[in-house]
Order: C-alpha cells, then structure tokens, then sequence
C-alpha cells in the first residue's frame, strides 16, 4: 500500500471533484453513503490535495481577511438620543 502521500499525488481533478461531492452529500457516486470513517478520509485527501494544487483562497474552509469590516461603519443609536434625560 502507498502512503498518504503519494495518493495526493495520484488524484487528479476528477477524483478530487467526486470526493468533493462524495463529502458534500454523503454518498458515492453509485448512490453508496459514506461511513463516518468513509467522510474523514475524503475530507483530509481533499485538504491535502488543495494544499498542493489550489491558491489559498480557493481552499475548504479559506476564511477571508479576518479583520471585522463593521469597524470601518459607524451605527447610529437610534433608540436613545445623547441629549435624552433617564
């Protein structure tokens, strides 16, 4: 048997796409679901596999700039004004 390695170098585009799908529906192709054991493996060969061949941005789970964006807009507090007596 290869080692983990070298099956992420085997996969083409084609078996990570039907790995791809395979883990988003739970089923193989042939209609077959996956076990849990099935799904954890797919999943880490897919992630490997984006490692080598895929920009980051395009990679599971790629988050984005991680800085909020709501610091650059001001909210206005329309339930009570400054000037408002308690």
């Amino acid at each position: 048997m290869s080692s983990f390695n070298e099956m992420i170098k085997n996969i083409t585009p084609d078996i990570y796409q039907s790995l791809k799908l395979a883990v988003e529906i739970g089923k193989w192709s042939d209609g077959g679901k996956l076990t849990a054991e099935q799904r954890e493996l797919s999943l880490q060969a897919m992630i490997a596999w984006e490692i080598q061949n895929l920009p980051e941005e395009e990679r599971t789970g790629y988050m984005g700039p991680q800085e909020c964006q709501s610091k650059s807009i001001e909210v206005p507090n329309i339930l009570f004004k400054s000037d408002a007596v308690h």
